[in-house]
């Protein structure tokens, strides 16, 4: 099996829907090629909101108080919000299903098992941190405090799964703008507990965790040191293009845009 890097680079909000089209890209040319991409991107300072985010009562009174300079886009999955900036590294895995990665699990255990490799000096354990944003089952925790959010998606026998990182910057800010975004989204004298309350102690840094300065650049070749790559995309233009992805690409494009109409509508 051949495997590929794709390091993405600081996207800038005018193209921050092309890191989730080319995420789907990636995902459905992975089993027709037998090929493993490992896939990191950033957006500028951006509140991603899942479809489930979409669904608050109150959702044009939680985006009225996402204060500058976060703005609010809406992915192309479920689950529930996350913050990105300069010091979160999203890392993509992708690769095809095979009987030994088929269930769920077994997919969130590949990135969980690299990302403990890429930090051999932490305890990283997996469990739900309720108290976090994005719960979900896989977090990835260490003392009980979450550094890393891992989500799911399958397209035409490929899976990525999709890591967000917190490795440096104000932990606590980003915690506070998603805390105030579900308090001010949903009913406050009945609240929906299948939205989290978010406690933003119960998220950390890996450079705190280190107690050292720590650099997305850093981490980024941990992971490339795992990894072992045949080839890098340096050219992504050209990539879409010698694999006739054009099209389809601006078809995922499309899809993003009318799915992010709703923030539109919300203002």
């Amino acid at each position: 099996m051949q495997r590929l890097i794709y390091d993405q680079k600081m996207v800038s909000k005018e193209n921050n829907y092309l890191p989730f089209g080319l995420t789907d890209i990636f995902t459905e040319s992975v089993h027709s090629n037998d090929i493993e991409i490992l896939h990191f991107w950033q957006l500028e300072n951006t509140f991603i909101l899942g479809m489930k985010d979409t669904r608050t009562p109150f959702l044009k009174n939680g985006l009225k108080n996402i204060t500058s300079p976060y703005t609010p886009i809406v992915r192309n999955s479920g689950g529930l919000g996350v913050i990105v900036d300069a010091g979160i590294l999203n890392i993509s895995l992708i690769f095809p299903k095979t009987n030994e990665l088929s269930s769920t699990d077994d997919a969130y255990e590949k990135m969980w098992h690299i990302t403990q490799k890429a930090f051999p000096e932490l305890t990283i354990e997996a469990y739900e941190i309720t108290d976090s944003y994005c719960p979900g089952t896989y977090d990835l925790s260490v003392n009980g405090r979450k550094i890393a959010g891992i989500a799911q998606r399958r397209v035409k026998e490929g899976i990525a799964v999709m890591m967000y990182l917190s490795v440096n910057g104000n932990q606590m800010t980003r915690g506070q703008i998603v805390a105030d975004f579900y308090r001010n989204s949903l009913y406050p004298n009945h609240p929906d507990t299948s939205y989290p309350t978010v406690n933003p102690e119960s998220m950390v840094n890996l450079d705190e965790l280190l107690g050292m300065t720590l650099t997305v650049d850093q981490v980024k070749q941990r992971f490339i040191d795992l990894f072992i790559a045949d080839q890098t995309i340096d050219d992504i233009d050209a990539w879409v293009s010698e694999n006739a992805f054009d099209e389809q690409l601006q078809r995922k494009l499309a899809s993003m845009t009318k799915r992010n109409q709703i923030i539109q509508e919300a203002d």
